[in-house]
């Protein structure tokens, strides 16, 4: 599969549509169990208390990888994302019960780079605070 945003058409400042991501404890179990990650600050709500968060708290690499779907729901492709990183700046405080926690990504076209690469620039927030900062991916245009 290829880009289907080509190079040409894209400006710097040229905004990805946003997406909300809901995020809910049986989504961190589900995560959990496909990342292996079993750490109990993301399901067990007494002993992410015991040391010293608000509450269960999402996984960063779930975070990460919901807000980098707004880049690859745009471009078509994921194999275009050529580098991407973020860093974590607060964590998801995931609430029991239905409402959960959302995170809202927003995200535009930063630079314009040679090779039919541009660098998107994302924005992460959950409850009004910014859960990650520096949040970048390089892509590859068609």
């Amino acid at each position: 599969m290829a880009a289907t945003v080509a190079y040409e058409d894209v400006e710097v400042g040229t905004e990805l549509p946003g997406r909300v991501f809901p995020v809910d404890r049986a989504t961190l179990v589900r995560y959990a169990g496909a990342s292996g990650d079993f750490n109990p600050i993301h399901w067990n709500e007494r002993f992410a208390r015991e040391v010293g968060l608000p509450d269960v708290i999402a996984h960063g690499m779930f975070t990460m990888a919901s807000a980098i779907r707004v880049v690859t729901d745009w471009v078509g492709d994921p194999g275009a994302v050529v580098e991407y990183g973020v860093r974590f700046t607060k964590p998801v405080v995931v609430p029991d019960g239905e409402r959960g926690a959302c995170v809202e990504v927003a995200a535009k076209v930063a630079a314009k780079l040679e090779g039919g690469l541009v660098r998107v620039d994302l924005t992460a927030t959950c409850e009004g605070q910014k859960v990650l900062g520096m949040a970048r991916a390089v892509v590859r245009l068609a």
